[in-house]
């Protein structure tokens, strides 16, 4: 059956549920002076039997509740029809040949292609969908070399941070006996000549490996043919553990460029090897992370960079590694008021790609900055890609919004259009839907953008269930995006609402710092006052109005629903960072204390985060509105202890009537790499705890 013409049930919340026990400890902490209680701190011992208990019942609990919704199994039927179409990426140039992914439909994974000229024969590369009976060992890097000859790929299990490296032949699809183990937030940096790579790892970790923490990334060269034991250190800091490094080699193949950022800091230092003299130091170029640097490409020993220093926007410098002094820094494309998110050189030509609004604006320059053109657009939405190489005379990007899944242009350089080179067949009509951009004023009178999308002729009269999603955080921007489940929330009746909250990167750096550290309320305000306007302008009520958030965004609705539990009638709450006062001491926690601040380290930072950190904001004998957590059992960047702990506390304090329920996916990790069939299952879930919180109004009623 179709949910659009379906009749959602008549389903009462129960207050009888019986949760699962969980034990309490008297663990109290001292945080400047202040006693904090933490009594399910042994919930951070994952792999303990009582915690496996726990999550059984749990996992049991939930399941039970939700398979009293009739329409769960028509709806699964009805995403899996909406996502069964192919999926493409755009192809990138290497040597004579073009690579791409591909998705015929329903397989879990994407499968990697190769072919010779965009007319060639495909061939599979790699099909990561044969390397494990359940799909959740994932592709989650890849770099070829510069003739298309050799791809080193990296493999995650269970959607772990951690990753293998491999090394295939791309003509007789055999992997070379090249491995490289323990590396983390890393790509491949392949030397011109593709006799190895530079890549980023940590020392193997002591502890467990989930939950250790992970300090001193470092820069590595594996020479192929040669055992890792071998591997050469390139870089590191000893001097500062909490550094994140990158490595890149340009284009021209002279130079290594070395990133260093602290934590999650989008500022950052750049250092330079000459790789034509491999005994040459490393060069400081820029030793002061008051900005961000980063590298485009160059011309010799001239290097241009997007930078966002005294440009919060972000504009386009060049500098000489002749004169590097900044003095002798030059603007060649002076920041706008839209923020700069991506730039690159094809054709001698700058393509940049701004973010106005929160949606795409891309223009061409000249290489002294002139603008040239702006590109025409389909629609409102977001193109991206624009890969390739100064010479390249052609370049491909995607476009995406709320109804247009990835839909890939070819843009021929010399004449500055665009053709379609690969466009989805939908099973859906996307001229039945509508998105529209609104403005709302915040609690401290920001002004901040909403898109807001649902069926076209949608009667606003306040009882159309809405969903309410964002992220707010880690300077990330929230686009319009295709999804097949927001698309079939709206065929269910649903409205879809997205705005762009303070902390993200919607409007430069200055959007950004105004949602972090002692500034992270702004977001919560942000968030709520979004949800006020859809009640006050008649497209939903409090009742009907669900959130959901995942990550930064787990905490972001987990914190709006304890002080605000009046305004949401369902939350969903994803891998959240829950306990703030905790976060740094797990995996790689620590970095985000650029983002958060630090809670034991300072005591205005600490007062700030403990104000709205979820796990100690819950009131014993509030009432809450329906609430379900997911968390993954492998999730080494959020530690899904977060999401126990949250839940165990929550579930205690209840006293109203609705449920709080907590999903945990085995085999899972923070999302990255999931399978199709795992996303399927888990987004069906979500929708059944919404349609049965949100009764009336959904699935047609």
């Amino acid at each position: 059956m179709n949910p659009s013409s379906a009749v959602a049930p008549s389903l009462e919340s129960t207050s009888s549920l019986t949760y699962p026990h969980a034990r309490k400890v008297g663990q109290t902490d001292d945080y400047f002076g202040v006693a904090v209680s933490d009594p399910y701190r042994w919930m951070e011992d994952v792999d303990s039997a009582e915690l496996k208990t726990w999550v059984d019942a749990e996992n049991e609990l939930t399941q039970s509740y939700l398979s009293q919704v009739p329409e769960r199994k028509s709806m699964q039927r009805r995403l899996m029809e909406l996502i069964n179409f192919e999926r493409y990426t755009a192809p990138a140039r290497r040597g004579t040949r073009y690579f791409y992914s591909h998705n015929s439909g329903l397989q879990n994974q994407n499968v990697l292609y190769w072919q010779e000229g965009l007319d060639g024969e495909a061939k599979v590369l790699l099909d990561p969908n044969t390397l494990s009976t359940d799909g959740t060992v994932a592709i989650s890097g890849i770099s070829i070399t510069d003739d298309g000859s050799l791809a080193a790929y990296s493999i995650a299990d269970a959607g772990s941070d951690w990753v293998k490296w491999h090394v295939r032949d791309v003509t007789t699809g055999k992997d070379l006996p090249d491995i490289v183990e323990w590396s983390k937030f890393s790509g491949a940096a392949w030397l011109k000549d593709g006799s190895g790579f530079f890549y980023q790892g940590y020392d193997a970790p002591e502890a467990e490996a989930l939950k250790a923490a992970n300090y001193f990334h470092k820069i590595f060269f594996h020479t192929l043919g040669t055992p890792q034991s071998e591997d050469k250190l390139i870089f590191d800091r000893p001097d500062d553990k909490e550094l994140n490094l990158g490595a890149q080699v340009t284009d021209d193949g002279r130079y290594l460029v070395i990133h260093q950022s602290k934590g999650t800091s989008p500022n950052n230092e750049v250092a330079i090897k000459d790789l034509q003299h491999p005994e040459s130091t490393i060069v400081r170029l820029i030793d002061l992370a008051d900005a961000t640097y980063a590298p485009i490409n160059n011309e010799g020993t001239l290097f241009w960079l997007l930078t966002t220093v005294d440009a919060p926007n972000g504009k386009i410098i060049a500098i000489d590694l002749n004169h590097p002094e900044r003095e002798h820094w030059k603007t060649v494309i002076p920041e706008s008021a839209n923020k700069l998110s991506d730039i690159s050189i094809i054709d001698n030509t700058f393509i940049a790609n701004y973010l106005a609004d929160a949606q795409s604006l891309v223009e061409l320059r000249s290489l002294d900055g002139q603008l040239i053109e702006q590109l025409k657009l389909p629609a409102i939405g977001t193109a991206y890609g624009f890969g390739g190489l100064r010479e390249d005379t052609e370049t491909f990007y995607q476009f995406t919004n709320f109804t247009t899944p990835g839909t890939i242009y070819r843009l021929n350089m010399k004449t500055q259009q665009s053709t379609l080179f690969r466009q989805p067949q939908l099973l859906f009509d996307p001229a039945l839907y509508e998105t529209t951009q609104i403005f709302y004023g915040s609690k401290d009178g920001t002004r901040v953008p909403m898109f807001i999308s649902h069926k076209k002729g949608m009667m606003l009269d306040g009882s159309a269930p809405t969903l309410l999603y964002a992220y707010g955080g880690f300077n990330v921007p929230l686009m319009p995006e295709f999804s097949s489940s927001h698309v079939m929330w709206m065929e269910m009746g649903g409205i879809y609402a997205q705005p762009s909250l303070r902390g993200g990167g919607e409007y430069g750096e200055a959007w950004h710092e105004a949602g972090t550290r002692l500034n992270k309320q702004n977001v919560f305000d942000d968030f709520i006052a979004a949800a006020e306007w859809l009640i006050a302008n008649k497209y939903t009520s409090a009742k009907k109005l669900a959130i959901s958030g995942g990550s930064n965004g787990g905490l972001l609705v987990a914190a709006c629903e304890l002080q605000r539990p009046d305004l949401f009638g369902a939350v969903i709450a994803q891998v959240g960072v829950m306990d703030m006062l905790r976060f740094d001491k797990f995996t790689i926690g620590w970095a985000w204390k650029e983002e958060y601040g630090s809670p034991s380290e300072n005591a205005e930072e600490f007062a700030a985060i403990y104000k709205y950190s979820p796990l100690h904001n819950i009131k014993k004998g509030g009432s809450y509105p329906a609430t379900l957590i997911t968390t993954g059992d492998h999730d080494d960047r959020v530690y899904p202890a977060h999401s126990f702990k949250y839940t165990a506390a929550l579930q205690e304090a209840q006293a109203g009537t609705e449920p709080i329920l907590i999903r945990v996916e085995t085999r899972a990790g923070h999302g990255a790499g999931m399978p199709l069939s795992k996303r399927i299952e888990a987004t069906v879930d979500q929708y059944a705890f919404l349609v049965r919180e949100l009764r009336d109004g959904m699935l047609g009623e």
